[in-house]
């Protein structure tokens, strides 16, 4: 008798443990069912419909408006794709410096993250350092051939490296400067010897410059700590002042802006941000329409499986002429038609 009631109690416990798996089955299930259904009826979302949560380490050189600008596009777009939990974000900041970077990025592939956003040269050129593995993508970044010492550029990296570049044509910020000052008879390119990307701007706009007929020179600061006394010997020398897209500027624009505005001498920027804080008048991109179209490609790598190594780099698709009004007003500067208020 113990034995058949043990045998019953044995096989009602069996079919309870049934019953459970029954039930955690059917949960899963319709969670899985709903999973789906979001990822389906979410729109614009390319996650797939397990909903895994991808990893990307965002790696940002300095904290300033454009690069800012650049960052919060990249996370929009991938949030737009992905859907707003399939992503998850490491943002840092490098705070200028280069060993800064370094340590940043190698802690992202010690991590394994699945992507890495490079904000700018100096996380670029660390990325390019630490892996030939993750997927690295820069944006901000002026000249993917200079930054990465490529010879033979033909508009794709190669490898596990691709991205946005924010160059804006250097042939139409040097026409900018003759249109805007044609009786200036001097052109001081104030930016940051440490940036390879501000060197190579420079490079090309001074040969611009000079066909203009400009006598050109060149004023360069190593860091922060000499921005000042740079910028007033440039604007001692000079009739007009050219600043590339260079981040140590755009971290000074205060300090260039109490030398050049009581010196009287105009500054062209090479991008909004600067021209801002201490400029007249700029041929600008969407920092955040960059950071956006990384973005984009992020996307189609980690959620569509796209090969990273035949993207070719990215470029804005417009670029607008914009002035500074307080700053035009100050130095008794009419921007002639065709340019855009700032803000």
């Amino acid at each position: 008798m113990k034995k058949a009631v043990s045998l019953m109690m044995a096989a009602a416990m069996t079919m309870g443990l049934a019953a459970c798996g029954a039930t955690a089955s059917t949960d899963t299930a319709a969670s899985a069912a709903d999973a789906t259904s979001t990822a389906d009826t979410a729109s614009g979302t390319e996650a797939a419909a397990d909903s895994k949560v991808y990893r990307v380490g965002i790696c940002q050189l300095v904290q300033h408006e454009a690069l800012d600008a650049a960052t919060q596009g990249f996370k929009d777009a991938l949030v737009e794709k992905l859907g707003e939990g399939n992503v998850k974000f490491d943002e840092q900041n490098a705070s200028g410096d280069s060993a800064n970077c370094a340590t940043i990025v190698n802690g992202f592939v010690s991590s394994n993250v699945d992507l890495i956003l490079a904000n700018a040269t100096a996380p670029l050129q660390a990325a390019a350092q630490a892996t030939a593995d993750i997927p690295v993508l820069g944006t901000s970044v002026t000249d993917y051939a200079t930054a990465l010492d490529i010879s033979d550029w033909t508009g794709t990296v190669g490898g596990n490296i691709s991205g946005t570049s924010d160059l804006a044509p250097l042939d139409q910020q040097a026409a900018m400067i003759q249109e805007l000052f044609p009786d200036a008879k001097t052109v001081g390119l104030l930016y940051c010897s440490a940036e390879p990307n501000s060197v190579y701007q420079c490079d090309v706009i001074e040969g611009y410059l000079t066909q203009e007929g400009y006598t050109v020179a060149r004023y360069a600061f190593t860091d922060t700590n000499d921005v000042t006394s740079v910028a007033q010997t440039a604007a001692d020398n000079s009739d007009v002042i050219y600043i590339p897209t260079d981040n140590t500027a755009a971290s000074n624009t205060e300090a260039i802006a109490n030398v050049v505005l009581p010196a009287k001498v105009p500054v062209v920027a090479g991008e909004e941000g600067i021209c801002n804080g201490c400029g007249v008048a700029t041929l600008s991109i969407s920092y955040y329409d960059l950071g956006h179209a990384t973005g984009e490609m992020a996307a189609k790598i980690l959620a569509k499986g796209g090969d990273i190594s035949t993207m070719p780099v990215e470029y804005a698709p417009n670029v607008t002429k914009k002035y500074n009004a307080a700053n035009c007003e100050a130095l008794g500067i009419t921007p002639p038609d065709g340019y855009e208020a700032i803000g």
